[in-house]
């Protein structure tokens, strides 16, 4: 049986997983795909730490470039993770002619146009399905699957770190700082989660899955995006009585002329099957034209989900070593010339409903004076809640609005919060509801 041998850059968490299932299964794995799976090498900076795994004495290496320019190696698994070393790496091992595997979601957002043309000159297949949805194939589903339908959105859950701290706000009433601590003791939050809790992770996700669905290159810059650092219990509470979760959520639509791309804070209704993803589990439903919508989940992230999804990218270019059909799959769904510039649409002209929770002072004619502000935007107020004085002689209100267009809610915004009678800064979350009555 046909031999082919895999070289390994990094040997953190998910590599020793890659490592496992490669070494552990390789029986198991060569029945499926008809080729042993030979890992070769591995390299790491760190070659004395104890992993959960025996290698051959020798494997691993601390010198990543002896593992690209082996002449026996055929796939490399890049899981060093950044922007900079990664990418170069990367880049020379394409021009060594090796196939590559990534699950390096930061740098295909950042700079995946480059490495995909690289790949597609060198005539080698790039695979990434670990970069998005952690074991979810929902790159091969959108590549493959879904290959005769027009994508027209795709909502999602993409960050297991944040869908933690949400749901542990709406169900223990904890704080952002609480549920991010113990999110953090979980593992399920970095030392460091500004990646995660302002939204960057998801808007890498999400610049991936838009070029996917939408046959255009890669575009992280123009996506809006908002963290939940914001978000507090009370909000938690009121979307709760207005029969709404929050989430945060990546959101891709084809508008037709233009896309749209955001990732922000998001109440959907109890109804919406994302409303029961909690935990750090991670879904994505899909709308298509010939399927109408189907739901993904599963985990986002962890050794062995992640890892798995990896070692299938392994296999799937495996098959093609061995049919000898490389780029069989355009690595981006598209066929090279087919794939378009197509225009986001700036978030100041996004047009949906909004959630605004004013601390104002408990004083006559305050909700007058902001209602007719909104009224003076074209902001239509749906329904309006007062709750229960406050000990600091402020009170929540808030309000859902109907249809409305973001640049003229900033605006209105603008001028309620230099009102003498509002207190605070004043809470904005955007609903997605598809059957919400105007």
């Amino acid at each position: 049986m046909k031999q082919i041998n895999i070289g390994l850059l990094g040997f953190g968490t998910v590599g020793t997983g890659v490592a496992k299932i490669l070494i552990e299964n390789r029986d198991m794995i060569a029945s499926r795909i008809g080729a042993f799976l030979n890992l070769k090498r591995i390299a790491d900076i760190d070659v004395t730490s104890r992993r959960d795994i025996e290698l051959e004495k020798g494997m691993l290496i601390p010198d990543a470039g002896a593992v690209i320019h082996d002449p026996e190696i055929d796939i490399i698994v890049e899981m060093i993770g950044g922007r900079t070393v990664a990418k170069q790496l990367i880049l020379d091992a394409i021009g060594n002619g090796k196939h590559i595997v990534t699950a390096n979601k930061a740098l295909l957002a950042d700079g995946g146009n480059e490495v995909i043309a690289a790949a597609r000159a060198k005539g080698v297949d790039l695979a990434y399905e670990a970069s998005v949805g952690g074991c979810m194939p929902i790159i091969k589903s959108l590549r493959e699957s879904l290959v005769g339908n027009r994508i027209e959105s795709m909502v999602g859950i993409l960050n297991g770190t944040c869908n933690y701290i949400l749901s542990k706000i709406s169900q223990d009433g904890s704080s952002f700082r609480e549920a991010l601590a113990e999110a953090q003791e979980n593992g399920f939050a970095e030392a460091d989660p500004t990646l995660d809790v302002e939204g960057m992770d998801t808007a890498h996700k999400l610049a991936i899955l838009t070029a996917l669905a939408f046959g255009t290159g890669i575009n992280l810059k123009d996506i809006f995006v908002e963290g939940i650092s914001s978000i507090s219990p009370q909000d938690i509470d009121f979307a709760r009585e207005f029969g709404y979760c929050i989430k945060l959520l990546a959101i891709g639509k084809d508008m037709g002329d233009a896309l749209e791309a955001r990732v922000h804070p998001t109440m959907i209704p109890f109804s919406n099957p994302l409303s029961n993803i909690s935990g750090s589990l991670n879904a994505v439903i899909i709308s298509g034209d010939c399927v109408g919508d189907m739901m993904l989940y599963g985990r986002g992230a962890g050794m062995m989900p992640t890892a798995s999804a990896v070692v299938g990218d392994i296999a799937d270019i495996a098959r093609n070593i061995i049919t000898g059909s490389c780029g069989r799959i355009p690595v981006l769904g598209f066929q090279a010339d087919r794939i378009k510039d197509k225009p986001v649409l700036p978030i100041d002209e996004l047009v949906t409903h909004y959630y605004f929770r004013f601390a104002a002072k408990d004083q006559p004619k305050v909700l007058s004076k902001i209602s007719g502000i909104l009224g003076d935007h074209h902001i239509s107020i749906k329904s309006v809640h007062q709750k229960g004085r406050e000990t600091s002689g402020s009170v929540p209100i808030v309000m859902l609005t109907h249809l409305a267009r973001e640049i003229e809610v900033y605006k209105a915004l603008n001028e309620i919060q230099a009102l003498d009678v509002v207190t605070g800064k004043t809470v904005l979350i955007r609903i997605e509801d598809q059957n919400y009555n105007d």
